[in-house]
């Protein structure tokens, strides 16, 4: 089976490079492992450069409409409110961050490829081999769980590894990883929302270790409590009070529909580039999930990467562009991966005496317009978004 590109990983990122491409007029099989989404996802913040890219596919309005814009955030420390950050200026068209869970958005990126190309995303498929030569790459896979002799050959020019933290295709390709562990795990959950807080975003700064609040749509608010070890099996009421405990709310647990535990690494890959595969989001670069960034980072990797494969389809290959977008995207990691870092130390347990004069140096700060304004910009990944067009459409049917 032959397509101008082959992308391993149906997710949010390699959907959304899928339908950028398919607008572009390249054709696109995108092999995903899975045969049906998991609604039990993780990701939910979506911040202002990634909607603007979105917005070119047609659909950020759309999930706008259907997710919950979070305009500003505040710090709480022992019931007192330390500061309060709005997202105002941070973008003109989406000026806050978008709570909308994972699966939703995979779900209307699905059907944005599909109604471009119906026969686009082929899932059930267990990527088994990939090769690149000179001038194109390949890749074989089987049916999920299936026998060898079902095997497929996907021929194209360029190969995308979107297939997250565990990518089986940089494992293939034998790319080393530089990976860091950090004394850092968290319980979270979801829960009936909390009307206290509206559509902000709550950080209750505490001695015990910070509790993150975001609201959902639905009526729903997910908590995050920050532990010292791993959370084990944990219950909806284990969750429920330690939140009663550090911030004096008291979640329903009979209302929770969500509840994963995690604990924190992080890892970046040593080249992105092999020849004619290319990694992008988690299988490039898998960052804490505090702070929200490892899903928009992996679209604006997509975002800059759309128009180099657009050269190299149509015969304008230039190695050294994608060396740049390389060295580029690694920059944007290590930022990513160092934004994370800052906001997980500013989670961790301190004495009574130390909060305190963190909270102050915090409501110092968040006084100032001027600092409050570029913590903004770096907790909305505003400077990493560089705005390259993208236009055109095209659909296709299955051909006969």
């Amino acid at each position: 089976m032959n397509a101008d590109v082959v992308i391993v990983g149906g997710g949010p990122v390699g959907l959304y490079l899928a339908a950028v491409l398919l607008r572009q007029g390249i054709t696109v099989r995108v092999l995903e492992q899975r045969s049906a989404r998991n609604h039990h996802s993780r990701a939910i913040g979506i911040h202002p450069p990634a909607l603007a890219a979105l917005d070119q596919l047609g659909i950020a309005r759309r999930m706008v409409a259907e997710g919950v814009p979070i305009h500003s955030g505040m710090a709480v420390s022992r019931g007192r409110t330390v500061g309060r950050m709005p997202f105002a200026g941070v973008s003109e068209a989406f000026p806050f961050v978008l709570s909308l869970p994972q699966y939703r958005t995979e779900q209307l990126l699905e059907e944005q490829v599909h109604a471009l190309d119906s026969c686009a995303l082929v899932s059930g498929m267990e990527v088994r081999e990939v090769a690149y030569d000179g001038g194109s790459a390949s890749v074989s896979a089987t049916p999920a769980g299936g026998a060898a002799q079902g095997s497929s050959t996907f021929r194209a020019s360029i190969v995308v590894g979107a297939d997250g933290p565990r990518s089986t295709v940089r494992d293939l390709l034998g790319v080393p990883v530089r990976r860091k562990t950090y004394p850092d795990h968290y319980l979270m959950g979801d829960f009936a929302d909390h009307p206290e807080f509206g559509d902000r975003a709550v950080l209750f700064l505490e001695s015990a270790g910070i509790v993150e609040s975001f609201p959902l749509p639905g009526a729903a608010r997910r908590w995050v409590v920050r532990l010292g070890q791993p959370a084990g099996g944990a219950t909806p009421e284990e969750l429920a009070r330690l939140v009663a405990d550090r911030t004096g709310i008291h979640p329903v647990p009979a209302t929770n529909t969500m509840l994963s535990a995690f604990s924190v690494r992080s890892s970046v890959a040593r080249r992105t580039v092999a020849g004619r595969v290319i990694l992008v989001g988690d299988a490039a670069h898998e960052i804490s999930p505090i702070g929200g960034q490892g899903m928009n980072l992996g679209w604006l990797d997509a975002h800059a990467l759309a128009p180099l494969i657009v050269q190299t389809v149509t015969g304008r290959h230039a190695p050294e562009a994608f060396r740049d977008y390389e060295r580029g995207r690694s920059r944007a990691a290590l930022r990513a991966r160092r934004q994370a870092e800052i906001n997980m130390l500013l989670g961790r347990p301190l004495p009574a005496r130390v909060l305190a004069l963190r909270n102050t140096v915090i409501g110092a700060a968040a006084a100032s317009p001027a600092i409050n304004q570029w913590v903004a910009g770096r907790f909305t990944m505003q400077q990493e978004f560089d705005a390259t067009g993208l236009s055109g459409s095209s659909s296709r049917s299955c051909p006969g």
